[in-house]
């Protein structure tokens, strides 16, 4: 979705300022010190980081321009994987540039599915892979303020004939497991006052479901625009692309109460304020 900075400050305005903030309070406040914005060394995930001197990211493998792992090149590149390394540079105390130079983020591929777990047994030290932020989430781990926002799509073979939402009835669309897409959907077809029951199918990932939807397997393809742009060509399209819904609020996700939590989402507000975000969706074709 294009939006600069200023429009989401001006479309979201304190609705998700309080959400994202409340989970920024969280991080800072939750570490064994008693609330002091600090932890003590034994418990402290910034120490683990500058001892072991990488970060640990989790991120999207499949998604171009945020997460994808270039099978060229074998390295992964997009907008979240730059952010890593920009967070890795202010917790190791580097430059952006030296932090790319000398590879200090070691990235894993992350699933719906895997995502928060690696996170709880301390794989991971942040998750920067399209994860959205919902209340659900706020209450298992810390949250950044959200430094992207994208809508759910429905996406659909050229030939299926299906031209409106109220096509939608009684046919299957395929969703990751995991998603808060089959969700969306249902709310948006109640709001919008669609007569539609569809029926739901759950993947592991998302080239399983593009090749149930190319197979016939299934009829649409239900994911972030983000995510469904990775997939589209000349044979697909968005299902009444015009019906924006389901807002996907893009935040890294750090462990509960980490002293982690704070330079994570003062990294994001300064790369927000300074536009240095801006200019990597332009960089990304993410506008």
């Amino acid at each position: 979705m294009k939006m600069s900075r200023r429009q989401f400050l001006q479309i979201c305005g304190l609705g998700v300022a309080s959400v994202a903030g409340a989970s920024a309070l969280a991080g800072c406040g939750g570490g064994s010190d008693g609330g002091n914005g600090s932890s003590s060394d034994a418990t402290s995930k910034l120490q683990t980081i500058k001892d072991r001197g990488k970060l640990a990211a989790g991120v999207k493998a499949d998604v171009l321009g945020y997460g994808y792992l270039n099978t060229e090149t074998n390295e992964y590149e997009g907008l979240e994987i730059d952010l890593c390394y920009q967070v890795a540079a202010a917790v190791l105390g580097v430059s952006y540039d030296e932090a790319k130079e000398q590879k200090l983020v070691e990235f894993t591929t992350v699933t719906p599915k895997t995502r928060g777990p690696l996170i709880d047994n301390d794989t991971l030290d942040i998750v920067c892979a399209t994860y959205t932020i919902t209340d659900e989430r706020l209450e298992d781990w810390d949250f950044s303020d959200p430094y992207r926002t994208d809508h759910v799509g429905i996406m659909i073979m050229k030939s299926s004939g299906m031209s409106s939402m109220a096509d939608l009835d009684g046919k299957i669309i395929g969703v990751s497991q995991g998603s808060t897409t089959k969700d969306a959907i249902l709310t948006m077809l109640e709001d919008e006052g669609i007569d539609a029951t569809p029926e739901f199918k759950e993947y592991a990932d998302y080239p399983s479901i593009n090749s149930a939807l190319e197979s016939g397997n299934i009829d649409a393809f239900a994911m972030d625009r983000s995510t469904l742009n990775t997939y589209m060509n000349d044979q697909k399209e968005l299902l009444q692309p015009e019906i924006e819904f389901g807002e996907q609020n893009y935040g890294i996700a750090t462990k509960k109460g980490s002293d982690l939590s704070e330079v994570v989402n003062e990294t994001v507000n300064e790369l927000l304020d300074n536009g240095w975000l801006d200019e990597e969706a332009e960089t990304w074709n993410l506008l």
